[in-house]
């Protein structure tokens, strides 16, 4: 059976270039079953992530049970979701029914297994899609690498003595590598965005609140988002609907009913304004990242720029922010169990435990006056430009990069231009780019609150120009 040709031939669905929205209609159509595509996964997770070392556990047993459940309601013409029968994974801080939520960390090894999925979740679970296994990151979402010492480090599928990124980097490696079509991380200064980036693939983070979070291990409760990785625009707004929603398990999570983004991404990008962001976000990357920007810029017919104010005290004071509520979650182990900890992990948590508390406030102070100064800005314009990392992908273990002639540490400036927005929670989408032979990297395409259909409008918009590249390796 030959599928729409968006969705190219239902025999190829099961293969690691498939999209998820592919696999969902081969499936409802009874084009191939959902028993084929998890198995095709399942294989080729046990064939290749030895590799790149993605996943912490994998879920064959009850993915396949799964799978069949499905298939039996197909085959009597039950209703199935939106992604049936479509391969996922989620990084290991997402509750998981029965297993213990490790958020990278050897401590939380000891802690009883989760009773339920967390919310977003169960609604995968409830639009069809099918739970595969967990991922790596960095421990307790703090890093921007995926170096973890107590599962190793994260390879990039591109190359493989190259890192991932973090803190998602399980999560976007597994898109990458051809594992799943589709995996769920969480983003507190860039977690999502940064590992997007070095891996090639689109990486979504909502606005703060626009997805729930219960049931989910929290960095920084008042930065963490999560949400999607894919390597289609249109399996990123499709998994993105399915978790919307409110849900009092969440307080910070919106009231606000869901805005289905999916059909959206047909409308093209005319009437939205659009700048390119300066200053700030044109300084401190290499070369063909700026012009990376600039190709995206040409390609919507982009002239106008913007100036974000203050965007380097909105990092400084994110990093302050992020360490002290970290630290002070985790303030009973420091005490107690420091040798425990990833050793780049605890001793970033104890200078957070350590910041006089006139420095947080006064960030808190300056976090309120920078969110309003940013909105503004978006009276003038739907949606801006920026790079998402300074560079492609650095080697594992390199401590040091050299960007724009300047020697830096590699770490914290990955989240060079992620950690100012989301300091004040907008919803960002992190587009990939790549050219023949080289390593791929991201730029940002940044909105207001509760304006992802413009960023996946837009999106869809420049992959239809063939653009963005997100093939899996």
């Amino acid at each position: 059976m030959t599928l729409d040709p968006f969705l190219g031939n239902a025999n190829c669905v099961s293969g690691a270039e498939s999209s998820a929205v592919a696999i969902a209609s081969a499936v409802q159509q009874r084009a191939i079953s959902a028993q084929e595509v998890v198995a095709a996964s399942l294989d080729r997770i046990q064939q290749r992530d030895g590799d790149f070392n993605a996943f912490t556990e994998v879920l064959k047993d009850s993915a396949l049970e799964a799978a069949e459940r499905l298939d039996q309601q197909v085959a009597q013409g039950i209703p199935v979701g939106p992604l049936a029968g479509v391969p996922f994974a989620v990084k290991n801080l997402f509750d998981v029914a029965g297993l213990t939520t490790l958020a990278g960390s050897k401590i939380n090894r000891e802690h009883p297994p989760a009773q339920a999925d967390a919310t977003v979740v169960a609604r995968l679970k409830q639009a069809g899609a099918i739970l595969v296994g967990t991922l790596n990151m960095d421990e307790y979402a703090y890093g921007f690498v995926t170096e973890n010492s107590h599962y190793g480090p994260t390879h990039n599928p591109h190359d493989l003595q190259r890192i991932a990124g973090g803190s998602s980097g399980g999560s976007a490696a597994a898109v990458a590598g051809g594992l799943v079509p589709l995996s769920l991380g969480s983003d507190t200064n860039g977690s999502i965005r940064v590992p997007a980036s070095l891996c090639g693939i689109y990486g979504l983070k909502p606005t703060y609140g626009r997805l729930s979070r219960a049931g989910v291990a929290l960095f920084a409760g008042s930065f963490d988002h999560v949400g999607p990785f894919a390597r289609s625009v249109a399996d990123i707004a499709l998994s993105f609907d399915v978790m919307q929603g409110p849900d009092p398990s969440d307080p910070v999570c919106s009231q606000r009913p869901p805005d289905p983004t999916f059909g959206q991404l047909g409308q093209g990008i005319e009437g939205l304004r659009i700048a390119v962001a300066e200053d700030y976000f044109a300084r401190g990357a290499e070369p063909q990242i700026l012009a990376g920007v600039e190709k995206l810029a040409q390609a919507l017919g982009v002239t106008r720029t913007v100036r974000i104010p203050e965007a380097h005290r909105a990092r400084a004071a994110a990093y302050l922010i992020t360490a002290a509520e970290g630290a002070n979650l985790h303030l009973h182990n420091l005490k107690t169990r420091p040798q425990d900890f990833d050793p780049a992990t605890r001793d970033r948590f104890l200078a957070g435990a350590l910041l006089p508390a006139d420095w947080i406030l006064q960030a808190q102070r300056f976090r309120s006056w920078y969110r309003q100064q940013v909105l503004m800005v978006f009276q003038e314009i739907d949606l801006f430009i920026t790079p998402t990392t300074p560079c492609p992908a650095p080697l594992i273990g390199q401590e040091k990069m050299v960007i724009d002639g300047v020697e830096v540490l590699t770490r914290p400036n990955l989240g060079l231009y992620t950690q100012p927005l989301s300091f004040i929670g907008l919803p960002v989408l992190s587009v990939p780019l790549r050219e023949t032979g080289s390593l791929p990297f991201g730029v940002q395409l940044v909105a207001a609150p509760y304006q992802e259909a413009k960023l996946l409008r837009v999106a869809a918009h420049l992959e239809s120009l063939g653009i963005p590249n997100a093939q899996p390796v």
